[in-house]
């Protein structure tokens, strides 16, 4: 079959799935997978999977070594044996071809007052071409294009000429343990695909990330007498604006750097959940703020957090009460190295061709100053890491969406990268294919 004809036919089957697609897509987005909510949508999947003839491996985190290997993240306040993954394999008759692991998470972020969102953020609503939904763009609608992807080839009567290993996991928002968990559990491959939500762009490079709990003390008074105490709300926003200050300076040094140089301030710092205190007439004894701040390719984890400590340190001398009660920083989440995609792997060369001869234009690379799960597979098992997937509007926001539209492109691409990558072979019985349609 020639490559045209190849191109022709996967088309023709990414468009009669479509439909079915987009019910899978709504489907998923229904589940509010929260973090430590994220088994029902897994056992889902994991079923969806089987159906389709796949040998489906469900685990959890607690059934890897995770806490014995270096770059994994601190796991707070979630239960790793309640964190499920899922990776279904296809496997060759003759292998020929080279194989691939294609990867998304199906975790999303709250979904933050309902009242602020246009449509329901789990109704999966319609209108206009576009998704509606939390998570549908970030990125559930990637998962749906690699399930659907190797779907297109079934229904062609193909299957891929290599093992492909299709692996959904959780924590990518809070900690990249799920993509580490799949390498413990044994799952390599020539090459990684995930579709994640790059508006159809492919991620060059990204920065890293640290999660981490300021936990600052005061002395509790009646306000009548404030200013005989000391307000930990409020010396916690010192800290907040020393860190702010250490930003801007890590942002100024950034200016040179290699891959973010041209960004505008890459290292974002972020203050993202606050509580404290325990009455409105007392001055607050307590307060914790967790927050996020960002590191680029080529810094130390372990520098960026002494960093943050030192700034933490230095800021809680200048009040007589936080100097002899110092606050305390706690590591809860990421501890994630940045990472750069070098040009010119076979992998991506692949990708750029079939991305041009789809769209008819050049693929674009962008400089996340965000993280994906890309680094793991690249930066520590030696395995070439594309990130590329479907377009939307709005991650971690209100009314965030997927056009609709690049659900079919982005499936597309990845349906002949599978065959161009790992090549093809004739469908066996049982798995799934639908002989001559498409």
């Amino acid at each position: 079959m020639s490559d045209s004809t190849l191109s022709a036919r996967l088309r023709g089957a990414v468009e009669a799935l479509h439909e079915e697609q987009v019910g899978f897509l709504a489907e998923m987005v229904r589940f509010p997978s929260t973090r430590g909510n994220e088994a029902p949508l897994q056992d889902w999947i994991a079923a969806q999977l089987a159906r389709r003839g796949y040998s489906v491996d469900r685990f959890t985190m607690a059934d890897v070594p995770l806490a014995s290997h270096p770059k994994a993240s601190p796991m707070v306040d979630v239960d790793p044996a309640g964190s499920v993954q899922v990776a279904a394999m296809h496997r060759a008759a003759m292998p020929g071809g080279r194989s691939l692991i294609l990867q998304g998470h199906i975790d999303v972020v709250p979904a933050g007052p309902g009242a602020m969102w246009t449509y329901p953020p789990f109704a999966a609503e319609i209108h206009d071409g576009w998704m509606y939904g939390r998570g549908a763009y970030d990125m559930k609608a990637g998962v749906a294009c690699m399930i659907f992807a190797m779907d297109a080839l079934r229904r062609i009567g193909l299957e891929p000429a290599a093992d492909v290993c299709v692996q959904t996991v959780t924590e990518e928002e809070s900690t990249g343990n799920g993509a580490l968990a799949q390498l413990l559990r044994g799952y390599r491959a020539d090459a990684c695909l995930i579709p994640e939500s790059t508006g159809e762009m492919i991620t060059r490079a990204q920065s890293g990330a640290l999660w981490f709990r300021l936990k600052v003390a005061g002395s509790p008074v009646h306000v009548m007498q404030a200013q005989a105490g000391t307000n930990a709300i409020l010396a916690a926003y010192d800290m907040i604006k020393a860190l702010q200050q250490h930003t801007a300076a890590l942002n100024e040094q950034a200016k040179s750097h290699a891959d973010f140089g041209e960004i505008t301030d890459p290292i974002k710092f972020n203050p993202g959940v606050i509580r404290g205190g325990d009455w409105a007439s007392s001055t607050p004894a307590w307060c914790e703020v967790d927050c996020r701040i960002g590191l680029l390719p080529g810094d130390e984890v372990a520098d960026a957090k002494a960093a943050v400590e030192r700034v933490v340190r230095a800021a809680a001398q200048k009040d007589s009460f936080l100097a002899n009660n110092p606050p305390e920083v706690d590591w809860i989440g990421f501890e994630a190295d940045g990472a750069v995609l070098k040009p010119g792997s076979e992998p991506e060369m692949l990708l750029a061709r079939i991305h041009q001869e789809i769209h008819g234009k050049a693929l674009e690379a962008r400089h996340s100053t965000a993280v994906n799960d890309t680094r793991f597979y690249s930066l520590y098992y030696g395995i070439t890491a594309l990130c590329y997937g479907p377009d939307g509007v709005g991650p971690h926001a209100f009314d965030e969406k997927l056009r609709i539209a690049s659900l079919k492109t982005t499936t597309l691409a990845i349906a002949r990268f599978i065959a161009e990558w790992c090549g093809t072979a004739p469908c066996r019985q049982g798995q799934g294919c639908r002989q001559g349609q498409g």
